[in-house]
């Protein structure tokens, strides 16, 4: 250790350290621009040139070593005399008006300007000509607002290791920019975006940055579009290490039923992932789906938490993906649970609304053994009809039903024989029942549950089988890949259609479509929709399936306050999800509609935090199952990296698998998983890099 005096306080700071570091994170502020807490030191601004006792002239404090007995002054006026004429050197290239900068209010050299006050114009101002660049994906290059801090050229070349920036001539002008003025991904940068957090100005930025969400979640979109916020990045990077261990701790810590939802879950994940501005999108379910299917010796349980008993008990009505999640984290803060279950198993919608080709039973059966080894109780068979009377065994309830009753559209011939509704008509896929189908179907609906439908139809041995929606081809709400599979399999899709009436007198024969001019929401969220003349079309089939919602087996008779008389009301659907009746909470699609599983996890993790407050608890269901190591930043070269294509999964040929339930999705497989893992752009590492110290975190600070 070594004792330094700065301004005439006396700092125990360790003996070499960085003095400009050790000003800073002890509240003293010494101006600078080129310096970067996670950069090697450059000293070319001169910003943060200070006097040592001792030594003639000003040295960079960002460059000098804490060496004990150094007497340091940061104030002088010759010290400001030379900032101030440095920084008039800066802005003599810079542009003059900053409310047109993006970065206005968020700009290093702003603050800059602040502190020391330049007197602007005594520098003749020059135009650097630069044309802004916003031809590469998730980045802007205005080089005209650098000011050569090289901040982002070291972060580049030695935080990252990626070697893409650097500096080159134009004229008489310096700028920053790849070799020969490649575009990044021909240069084969990583897309870290290292370079615009590091940027003081606005010369490098991002362009997807904004004001509307917190900086993590533009940063990180993937995590925060997750409805459980997994920390995707790091798992991913666990599996393109092969640290298979180190991955399904991770995804534990938020998912308990990891291999369920890396079959299913509709990844909302993917669809914002910043790869998909490159080239194609990180196969984050599948990524998943491996490493929980690797998951053999489950290493994370040494670290999993399960706190005493405390005496309370609670009963989880349904054991769907909310209820299960729900119990799980219950038992884990020390609670008493058992959970009801009406159908003869555990799974709820996951067993009887997803078909098994999509979703093998043994799957499910693994995560129900894995929450019943935490000491839940489940008991199958029993349907509670009077949740109240509960409470008289019970001290606390959730309702987790879901959505079990399919919706009827009111419409000529919705009660023809060969009308089926789709819950049923899944659930009797399942369980291996009569559907009560014909030779010709027609599905009406366009999500991922019509497919469900239309696909086990086909299964079933249907001669034909028609799926028609209102919403146009790029609006169906299902997956792309659900609706490709599906035309593979035969089914005839059409989108962009009424549904007029069912027709038929003693049993169906068919449906009379119209197709859809246009089709919105008004102001009022009242679907508009408008026909297109003369387009009447009219399909032949004995048998017709409304997928288009399904609603919880509720009524009054419940005593729950009902919203359309179906789904239960809580106080707030996040933050408390009790009910009308004080001590039973609801969580899942009984309370926000028919959604995804993952919601469904979410919803049950928010009800067993807060069922846990209600019994007394702290409500911290959180759990660390992996070392919380950070990632390397130092990511490297890989050539060709922006252009690569996603690894496609093994999936077994429509001929093989429309004329049974078998799993037909592989998965991706041993020889690719590393190599799909290692695409991702690993967006949280920018996460690490610190936040610069401003002087008006300073000012801040003094003024409070």
């Amino acid at each position: 250790m070594a004792v330094i005096t700065i301004d005439g306080v006396k700092l125990n700071v360790p003996e070499g350290a960085n003095v400009l570091d050790l000003a800073l994170e002890n509240g003293i502020y010494i101006p600078h621009l080129c310096h970067h807490k996670d950069l090697n030191p450059l000293g070319s601004c001169r910003m943060c040139i200070v006097e040592l006792e001792g030594q003639e002239g000003v040295v960079t404090s960002c460059t000098l070593k804490a060496k004990d007995g150094m007497v340091i002054r940061t104030k002088s006026d010759e010290i400001n005399r030379l900032r101030m004429l440095a920084l008039e050197l800066l802005l003599a290239g810079h542009p003059e008006d900053c409310s047109t900068c993006p970065k206005y209010g968020n700009c290093e050299l702003q603050m800059l300007i602040q502190y020391i006050g330049p007197k602007t114009g005594r520098l003749k101002m020059r135009v650097k000509g630069f044309k802004e660049n916003s031809e590469n994906p998730l980045l802007v290059h205005d080089m005209n607002r650098c000011v050569l801090c090289g901040r982002c050229v070291r972060a580049c070349n030695e935080l990252r290791g990626v070697k893409v920036l650097n500096y080159h001539k134009k004229g008489m002008e310096t700028y920053v920019g790849t070799l020969h003025d490649k575009l990044l991904a021909d240069a084969d940068c990583r897309f870290c975006q290292a370079c615009a957090e590091v940027c003081p100005t606005g010369t490098i930025r991002d362009k997807l940055a904004t004001t509307e969400k917190q900086k993590e979640d533009y940063v990180v979109p993937c995590k925060a579009e997750c409805p459980a916020h997994a920390e995707i990045p790091r798992y991913l990077r666990a599996v393109k290490n092969g640290n298979m261990d180190q991955a399904i701790a991770i995804i534990r810590e938020k998912l308990p039923i990891p291999r369920i939802l890396g079959y299913i879950c509709t990844q909302a994940c993917a669809n914002q992932c910043k790869r998909s501005c490159l080239s194609d999108p990180m196969s984050i379910r599948l990524i998943k789906r491996y490493a929980a299917d690797k998951d053999i010796e489950k290493k994370w349980r040494a670290k999993s938490k399960q706190l005493p008993d405390t005496g309370k008990k609670v009963c989880v009505v349904g054991a769907g993906p909310a209820g299960l999640s729900a119990a799980y984290y219950l038992r884990k803060q020390g609670h008493d649970v058992t959970i009801k279950e009406a159908m003869p198993t555990a799974g709820g919608t996951t067993a009887y609304g997803i078909p098994a080709y999509r979703l093998p039973r043994d799957v499910i059966a693994g995560e129900v053994k894995i929450i019943e080894e935490q000491g839940v109780k489940i008991e199958c068979g029993v349907k509670v009809t009077k949740p109240a009377e509960l409470l008289n065994e019970y001290d606390a309830v959730l309702m987790a039903v879901g959505g079990t009753v399919g919706v009827r559209l009111g419409m000529p011939g919705n009660d023809l024989p060969g009308v089926l509704l789709n819950a049923d008509f899944l659930r009797d896929c399942a369980m291996g029942k009569e559907t009560g189908m014909g030779k010709h179907v027609i599905v009406l609906g366009g999500g991922n549950v019509a497919f469900d439908c239309a696909r086990s139809a086909v299964r079933l041995g249907a001669e034909s089988v028609h799926l028609a929606c209102l919403e146009a081809r790029e609006k169906m709400t299902a997956d792309d890949e659900e609706i490709e599979q599906a035309q593979e399999e035969g089914i005839v899709v059409h989108p962009a259609m009424t549904f007029e009436r069912i027709t038929g007198e003693d049993h169906v024969t068919g449906v009379d479509f119209m197709k859809v001019k246009a089709f919105y929401f008004d102001e009022n969220r009242r679907a508009v929709i408008e026909k297109e003349e003369g387009s009447e079309l009219h399909l032949e089939g004995d048998t017709v399936i409304f997928a288009t919602g399904q609603k919880p087996d509720l009524n009054e008779d419940s005593g729950f306050k009902l919203f359309r008389g179906a789904w239960i009301v809580v106080n707030d659907n996040t933050n408390d999800k009790q009910t009308s009746i004080p001590g039973i909470f609801a969580a899942g699609d009984c309370v926000y509609g028919t959604k995804s599983v993952v919601m469904a996890v979410q919803s049950g993790r928010e009800a067993a935090s807060q069922i846990d407050r209600y019994l007394g608890g702290d409500g911290d269901i959180s759990e660390v199952l992996a070392d919380d190591k950070p990632g390397d930043p130092y990511i490297g070269v890989i050539e060709g990296f922006a252009y690569e294509k996603a690894c496609s999964p093994k999936i077994d040929p429509a001929s093989e698998r429309k004329d049974n339930f078998r799993l037909f999705d592989h998965g991706i497989c041993d020889e690719d998983i590393c190599k799909e893992a290692g695409r991702c752009l690993q967006c949280d590492l920018r996460l690490q890099i610190h936040r610069p110290h401003t002087w008006g975190d300073f000012a801040e600070s003094k003024e409070a």
